[in-house]
C-alpha cells in the first residue's frame, strides 16, 4: 500500500510544504481555502528516486514534458479499466517505464509545457 502524502502549494507565497496521512486530512479543512492547492502523491518515483506528485511536470521516456493528472475517465471510457494517474497528452497505451524524470511543477515551471 502506498504512503498517503500531499504537497500543499500556497500561491500567495509561491511556496509549498508536505503533509502526511491523517495530518493531511485535518489540514485540508483548515487550508481548504483560496490560495492553497493540495496535490496528491501518485505512489510513483522518477528515475532519480524523486516522489511524483499531481501537477508535476515530467519528461516522459520519449523526451517530451507532460503534466501529471488524475483522470476518472479517459475519452468516455475508463482507461485500463479504472481511474488513475496519467501524463497529459499521451496516448492511452503509454506505460510508466521508470525512465521518466520530474523536471518541475505547474506552479513554478509552467513554461516547460510549452515544449510539447
Amino acid at each position: 500500500m502506498r504512503e498517503i502524502k500531499f504537497r500543499v502549494w500556497y500561491s500567495d507565497r509561491r511556496s509549498s510544504f508536505y503533509v502526511f496521512g491523517s495530518q493531511a486530512l485535518r489540514l485540508m479543512g483548515y487550508f481548504g481555502q483560496e490560495g492553497y492547492s493540495f496535490e496528491q502523491y501518485t505512489g510513483l518515483k522518477d528515475k532519480n528516486g524523486v516522489d511524483v506528485y499531481e501537477n508535476d511536470i515530467v519528461r516522459c521516456s520519449r523526451g517530451c514534458p507532460h503534466k501529471v493528472v488524475w483522470e476518472e475517465e479517459r475519452d468516455g471510457m475508463f482507461g485500463g479499466g479504472m481511474p488513475g494517474w496519467y501524463l497529459s497528452g499521451l496516448d492511452e497505451g503509454y506505460a510508466w517505464t521508470n525512465s521518466e524524470e520530474v523536471i518541475g511543477n505547474i506552479h513554478e515551471n509552467a513554461n516547460l509545457l510549452e515544449e510539447q
